[in-house]
This record gives structure tokens, C-alpha cells and sequence, in this order.
């Protein structure tokens, strides 16, 4: 029997935590935060966060945007799916997220840093693509599928 204190017993109780991120787009422009917590703490992506226990992909969704922004939105269909990988111990991942990402209209309000967001603000993609921000991993990717008509 393993002992709950072994790394293989450890590992086989751990799961990805599953969250969702909001791709808001309004006029060309895409919303996005700067992270105040960790993972990426200080780096630029789109609004989002853990989804709870009976709560829907949309609803949470929803509820994230509203959260760390202020903004309304209206879930519209899921996009694409994100793994951020928290580096552990050797090849181990610390934490592991599954980021869903919802395409979202939106309703009404400005950006208002919430949460756990430092800043909150509207992006051009010339702007995203410019090399100036420090974007999470797939930003880009994800605002060219946002884009596609």
C-alpha cells in the first residue's frame, strides 16, 4: 500500500483545476487584465478565473468578467481550451489549470480593475502585437481566433 505521504500518492490525487477566460471584444478592441495573483502575476490576458462547483462554463464566465472588470457580458460559444502548467520539483507541475476560453459579447460598462486584477483595459491587436505587453502564453493565438469573421 502507498503511504499518502509518497510523491506517487500525492500525484494521482491531484487534478487540473478548471477555469474559464472571457474574450471580449467591442469595436475591434479586446479586453484584458494584468494578474495580481499567480499564476502569471503581472502579466497581461483576458479576464477570467476558477469555475465553481455547479456553476456552468457560461455562468462563470459571467460572473469572472463581472468580478475583475465591472463589464457585462453575454457568454456566446467556447473557442478554445488553454493548459498553464505551474512548474514544480523536477518535471512535476505544482498546479495545473484547464483556461476555457468563451467568446463573449459585450453588454454595458467600462473596465474597472477588480478582484484580483491590477489594471483592466481595452487592446487593439496592433497594440497586442506591438511587443510591448507582457502577454500570457497564447494571447496572440487566441485574439487572432476572436478576430476571424
Amino acid at each position: 500500500m502507498v503511504s499518502p505521504e509518497t510523491p506517487s500518492a500525492s500525484i494521482s490525487a491531484q487534478r487540473p483545476v478548471a477555469a474559464v477566460i472571457a474574450v471580449v471584444e467591442r469595436q475591434g478592441h479586446l479586453l484584458l487584465v494584468r494578474r495580481g495573483n499567480a499564476p502569471d502575476v503581472g502579466r497581461w490576458g483576458f479576464p477570467g478565473g476558477k469555475i465553481e462547483f455547479g456553476e456552468t462554463v457560461f455562468e462563470a464566465v459571467v460572473r469572472e468578467l463581472r468580478e475583475e472588470t465591472g463589464v457585462r457580458g453575454q457568454a456566446l460559444y467556447t473557442m478554445d481550451s488553454v493548459d498553464v502548467l505551474v512548474p514544480g520539483k523536477g518535471r512535476l507541475a505544482r498546479h495545473h489549470y484547464v483556461l476555457i476560453a468563451v467568446k463573449c459579447r459585450w453588454l454595458s460598462g467600462e473596465p474597472v480593475a477588480a478582484d484580483d486584477a491590477l489594471e483592466a483595459r481595452w487592446f487593439t491587436p496592433m497594440e497586442l502585437g506591438s511587443g510591448q505587453w507582457d502577454l500570457s502564453d497564447r494571447v496572440m493565438d487566441i485574439t487572432r481566433q476572436a478576430l476571424q469573421p
